[in-house]
């Protein structure tokens, strides 16, 4: 270790007092002297001791051991808290994904926003905040996690191919973009969710919708309905979807369809075939589109397929599978209305390349389609379910719906939290014969507006 680092070492160390404990302990030295560790370590563990089965204890025994020997060997004065925080975050470098560990561990973090690596947000209890710390040492540093994450897939990620979304061992969503593309420095976005899967009831306690709301779409998904799940990035869909699924009778085989494998449906169905996209490779070859795959669901004898998201021409690919033969499929959109939420499947339906006219698409969309569930995040960072709306048929070249349930904002309290009411519109619903058909004893008060003892009406269709 340099003359010049140790010095840096002593002086900070008496400037900051890091002996009482009572500055900050990661100085510009102690990252210095952190980098070159973590240089000299790689040459002390051998690949080997990182492949197959890994006995995490031994390799972080052994690194407590390389650091204390590196640290007395070459005289360099580290209090015992700067030891314990080397000791920690190197096995984070060597085992894990570095200075990301502590933020993914943190299970009140649902979202990490890497800017570039001095500027990093997070999102927690749904309000975002920026780090105080820089975390990562320099750019490189940045990089060289974004490779370990891609590389442990699969991936790849380099100035030919500078975008990527991957996912890491605990189901998190990660997507990473790098230079040329990105100006300030690589960019990477990680979606968390919770480890442990969140049930209708877990959400009703959250507010996020009411017990005659879930009662309903329970209904709906037992019955076999076909439903899509809309709202804005970051509002909740697929966690929605994740609950919905937990209705399905556990003997049905069910395929999932994802870009990022994110949904869980395998925790509650026993029967799950879980498929995901591959990106092409560097030769431009292997690439295989949600669209193959819902193709090849389909001869699979799937009695339903979930695709996690819409994006592209595949949503034809999964109204065709919702009109012949498996009902009760689910996929999800983004659309903030259920008019736009219309508006959206028709693009992505003409994005097919199919040369159909535009009411032939809409026919199609009214005639598959049962039930729109609209998620929204609000402004205090709540979730919630906005709206559910049933699509009811044609007039002339207009798909008509009408809303079974809305939720209401009436304002904000002295907090900043919206105040609001979720309401039954008191319409009954078109598909109400056919739940009964299936089995379903469907309640009339579920749809009778709060705090009135007015039967339900039928109103105008829009």
């Amino acid at each position: 270790m340099s003359d010049s680092i140790m010095a840096r070492i002593q002086s900070e160390r008496e400037q900051n007092k890091l002996n009482t404990g009572s500055a900050n302990l990661k100085t510009p030295a102690y990252y210095q002297l952190r980098k070159e560790l973590h240089s000299q370590l790689l040459n002390e563990i051998s690949p080997e001791d990182l492949s197959g089965d890994i006995n995490q204890n031994e390799i972080k025994q052994q690194i407590s051991q390389i650091v204390h020997a590196l640290a007395a060997r070459q005289g360099i004065p580290l209090s015992p808290e700067q030891k314990s925080m080397l000791i920690s975050e190197l096995t984070d470098e060597v085992l894990g994904f570095g200075p990301l560990e502590p933020l993914l561990r943190d299970d009140s973090i649902s979202e990490i926003m890497i800017n570039n690596y001095k500027t990093i947000f997070i999102e927690q209890g749904g309000r975002m905040s920026k780090l105080k710390e820089v975390i990562f040492e320099d750019e490189v540093h940045l990089l060289h996690v974004i490779r370990r994450i891609t590389l442990r897939i699969g991936r790849r990620i380099d100035h030919s191919s500078p975008m990527v979304d991957a996912r890491l061992p605990d189901g998190s969503r990660v997507n990473a973009i790098i230079a040329p593309l990105a100006l300030d420095g690589s960019v990477v976005t990680i979606r968390k969710f919770p480890k442990k899967a969140l049930l209708m009831d877990d959400l009703v306690g959250f507010g996020a919708l009411t017990k005659k709301m879930a009662s309903f779409l329970a209904m709906c998904v037992k019955g076999k309905m076909n439903l899509l799940v809309a709202g804005g990035t970051g509002s909740g869909k697929t966690t929605l979807l994740n609950s919905l699924s937990s209705f399905i009778d556990n003997e049905e085989r069910v395929i999932t369809i994802e870009d990022s494998a994110e949904l869980r449906i395998h925790s509650y169905i026993d029967h799950v075939v879980r498929l995901e996209t591959r990106p092409a490779n560097a030769e431009g070859q292997g690439l295989v589109t949600a669209r193959d795959l819902i193709r090849n669901a389909l001869r699979m004898r799937p009695n339903r397929v979930v695709v996690g998201e819409c994006r592209a021409g595949e949503a034809v690919d999964m109204l065709q599978a919702m009109n012949t033969g498996h009902e009760g499929s689910m996929t999800s959109l983004h659309a903030n209305t259920t008019r736009d939420t219309l508006k959206r499947l028709e693009t992505l339906v003409l994005m097919s390349g199919l040369d159909l006219p535009l009411k032939t698409v809409r026919e199609m969309i009214a005639s598959t389609v049962n039930i729109i569930v609209l998620q929204s995040r609000f402004s205090d960072g709540s979730r919630r379910v906005k709206q559910i709306s049933e699509i009811v048929g044609m007039e002339g070249e207009t798909i008509t719906s009408q809303d079974i349930f809305v939720y209401k904002q009436t304002g904000l309290d002295q907090n900043g939290k919206i105040i609001g009411q979720f309401m039954p519109t008191g319409v009954l619903p078109k598909c109400l014969g056919h739940l009964r058909a299936h089995g379903m004893e469907v309640p009339m008060d579920l749809f009778a507006p709060e705090n009135t003892q007015q039967a339900p009406q039928q109103p105008p269709r829009r």
